[in-house]
């Protein structure tokens, strides 16, 4: 297994990456699996996505010496990252919309299997199927690189205000996370208006 073998008291939450206010966290009684099937899987998954170091981070050092939480974890920020390097790119998930620690540990799971299983399929795309997780290179505040504020919003480079704001606002709809969006993807789509306007 190629996990760093690193453990923390207090979780290593992505720069950029907005969290959940506690009081907005919700129980997801979707999931069946418990955390250590969900450790079992997630393991199993960074085999098969083989990518140079990986690591978990969450909110105590109840963990594995794979980084993963133990079966009985249990701590104060439900909160899990996975953070991995693989063809000298650094990626992160992260998940804290849930307030068990299993629940946020599964969806970060279910997201790595789904995207890697969408690279198996016979389509050409412009970047990774990997792309909306790869964080920004250097220490600065960079935003994490992706298409242009003009393709992020599909209007022209030169849309006049009114245009960007319609334009958000239809976006909103489906991008923003009480809408079954994420919160990396309504990040972006704020980072994009913001962009058009400011221009």
């Amino acid at each position: 297994m190629n996990a760093s073998k690193h453990t923390t008291t207090s979780i290593d939450w992505p720069a950029g990456f907005e969290r959940t206010d506690p009081n907005r966290r919700t129980k997801n009684r979707n999931f069946e699996a418990t955390l250590a099937q969900t450790t079992k899987d997630l393991a199993t998954e960074m085999d098969r996505l083989d990518p140079e170091e990986w690591r978990a981070s969450i909110g105590n050092s109840h963990t594995k010496t794979n980084t993963l939480p133990r079966h009985n974890a249990n701590p104060d920020d439900p909160g899990f990252v996975l953070r991995w390097t693989k063809d000298g790119q650094q990626f992160a998930v992260a998940c804290d919309r849930y307030s068990r620690l299993r629940d946020n540990a599964r969806e970060v799971y279910l997201w790595v299997h789904e995207t890697r299983m969408r690279g198996n399929r016979a389509v050409v795309t412009g970047e990774s199927e990997f792309a909306a997780a790869r964080l920004p290179s250097g220490d600065g505040e960079t935003v994490v690189a992706g298409p242009p504020p003009h393709e992020v919003l599909d209007v022209a480079p030169d849309a006049p205000d009114g245009v960007v704001n319609a334009a958000y606002r239809e976006k909103t709809k489906e991008m923003h996370p009480d809408h079954g969006g994420s919160d990396a993807a309504f990040k972006r789509l704020q980072n994009a208006k913001e962009a058009m306007l400011d221009e």
